[in-house]
C-alpha cells in the first residue's frame, strides 16, 4: 500500500542514495524511501518521507512527543538527544535526534525533521511532513549531511506539475 502525501512535493535526492518502494522495504505507511547501500553493513541507513494532514493547533512539539510514543510501543528504549524547534509562527517545523534501541542488540540513530506547510491550492489545509534519517552511530557521520542536502530541496510543487 504506497501512501500519498497531503501536499505536492518536489525533492532531489543526493548521490549515492536510491529510492526504493516502500512496501518492498519494510516501510508501509510512508510516501518515499531511499536507501544507501554504500552503508549496508548490517543496517542499510535510510531515508523516509511521511505526512499528514493535521489540526492546526497542535503544537510542533506535541507532533514530535506523539513520534517518540510511537517508536516507544515498538522499540526496547527511545531517548531524545536532542530537539530544536526552528521556522516561523506561520511555517513552524521542530528537528529531533533519537537514540533507540531495538531488541538487545541493535542500536540506531533516527534523525526527524517535521515541517508544517501549507497546501498551495488549499491553504486553510495544514499539513505536516515528517522527513527521516536512521542509521547506525557509526554511519552517522557519513550520511547526516546527505539529510540535510536532501531536506533543503524539499520544496511545494507547483499546481499541474
Amino acid at each position: 500500500m504506497v501512501t500519498e502525501l497531503p501536499v505536492r512535493i518536489e525533492f532531489r535526492l543526493p548521490e549515492g542514495w536510491q529510492a526504493a518502494p516502500p512496501d518492498e522495504v519494510g516501510a508501509p505507511g510512508v510516501a518515499f524511501v531511499a536507501l544507501h547501500p554504500a552503508s549496508a553493513n548490517g543496517f542499510t541507513a535510510n531515508m523516509t518521507i511521511a505526512g499528514q494532514v493535521r489540526d492546526p493547533e497542535l503544537t510542533m512539539v506535541d507532533i514530535a512527543d506523539e513520534s517518540v510514543r510511537r517508536l516507544e510501543e515498538t522499540a526496547s528504549s527511545v531517548q531524545v538527544r536532542k530537539r530544536v524547534e526552528v521556522g516561523s509562527a506561520q511555517a513552524p517545523g521542530i528537528t529531533q535526534v533519537l537514540d533507540i534501541t531495538l531488541g538487545a542488540e541493535q542500536e540506531i540513530v533516527q534523525c526527524q525533521v517535521y515541517v508544517s506547510m501549507h497546501d498551495v491550492e488549499d491553504p486553510e489545509r495544514r499539513a505536516v511532513l515528517e522527513f527521516m534519517l536512521t542509521c547506525t552511530e557509526a554511519q552517522l557521520d557519513d550520511v547526516f549531511e546527505d539529510f540535510q542536502e536532501f531536506v533543503r530541496t524539499v520544496r511545494a510543487a507547483e499546481p499541474g506539475q
